[in-house]
């Protein structure tokens, strides 16, 4: 064993830190950063560490530099370790706070309707109790159809029920198709421009609104008493001033739609916040709804002339 390691009593060399002699004449070393006169002191062997004494009874009378050897032990793992625990739970951190801000913002956003929030409370009683409504005459005509089909397949009275079925059909098609006249209860809507003119999406705003809502015929007058008939095929234009453009024939202001179909909820489809009636106010127009207990669409629209389509025998 060389003269810089000395025995410890536990079968482990250790270094023998030097020696520094003090200044002159026994004073203290000068330097700023020179050690302790105490702590150059060297360690005799056999003599108890003055940092950890050595116990009584100890055979061997060994000493044992705890604070070295925990700092031999652990001290130079501990710090990597410490940075990787403290580094990988910063990144677990951000990443849940991510996810939850991700997951709030998705949910506000799925489940937030501006037009629905802005609604009244009456108004969204009155449009289910529509709706419902609205679901019991398709549940009516369904139950008409399924009767219908058990008296087609009656047998005697099955070819006066088909014959009967076919002209009733027929008388629909027609109303749908523009080809027939209609009356029946439903709405006279009158559109007044005011410092702009009413545009033509806002008419057709105005029609898709009353289909949803239920419309089963329509039509709509200018100021100048010309008609034309609304279908599922008509088109409006924006023409040279105030002038309207239905299906290639010119209107003029104001405008009115006579439509067939349920009163009360086709009022409410158009005054829904957001919605017609509230856009054209906006533009500096007005649109006032009238009921009709019996409503005239007389206007026809003349019947497509098919190319290429052929029935199918």
């Amino acid at each position: 064993m060389s003269d810089e390691h000395r025995e410890t009593g536990t079968g482990w060399p250790q270094p023998v830190e030097p020696v520094r002699p003090p200044g002159p004449a026994g004073e203290p070393d000068p330097r700023p950063d020179a050690p302790d006169a105490d702590e150059l002191s060297p360690l005799v062997p056999g003599e108890p560490s003055r940092e950890q004494p050595s116990e009584s009874g100890d055979d061997d009378g060994a000493t044992v530099n705890l604070a070295e050897v925990a700092s031999a032990e652990v001290g130079p793992s501990a710090g990597p370790a410490g940075r990787r625990v403290s580094s990988a739970a910063v990144m677990i951190a951000a990443l849940l706070a991510l996810l939850g801000f991700t997951l709030v913002v998705q949910l506000k956003t799925t489940s937030t309707d501006p037009t629905l929030a802005a609604t009244r409370q009456e108004d969204l009683v009155r449009i289910f109790s529509d709706l419902d409504s609205r679901e019991k005459r398709l549940q009516q005509d369904i139950e008409g159809l399924e009767d219908s089909q058990r008296q087609l397949r009656s047998g005697e009275q099955g070819r006066q029920a088909a014959l009967e079925e076919a002209t009733k059909r027929a008388d629909e098609l027609g109303i749908l198709a523009g080809t027939l006249p209609a009356r029946g209860p439903g709405l006279a809507v009158r559109f007044e421009p005011g410092g702009k003119p009413i545009r033509a999406d806002r008419v057709l705003d105005a029609v898709q609104e009353l289909r949803g809502a239920g419309a089963e015929a329509m039509q709509i007058s200018g100021g100048d008493r010309a008609s034309a008939r609304i279908i599922a095929s008509t088109y409006f234009l924006d023409g040279a001033g105030d002038v309207l453009v239905v299906d290639g024939r010119p209107l003029t202001g104001p405008y009115t739609i006579t439509v067939i179909g349920d009163p009360e909820t086709m009022r409410t489809a158009l005054n829904i916040p957001g919605g017609v009636a509230a856009s054209v106010r906006g533009d500096g127009g007005n649109v006032s709804v009238e009921d009709r207990e019996v409503a005239e669409v007389s206007a026809l629209h003349a019947p497509l002339k098919l190319e290429h389509a052929r029935p199918v025998s």
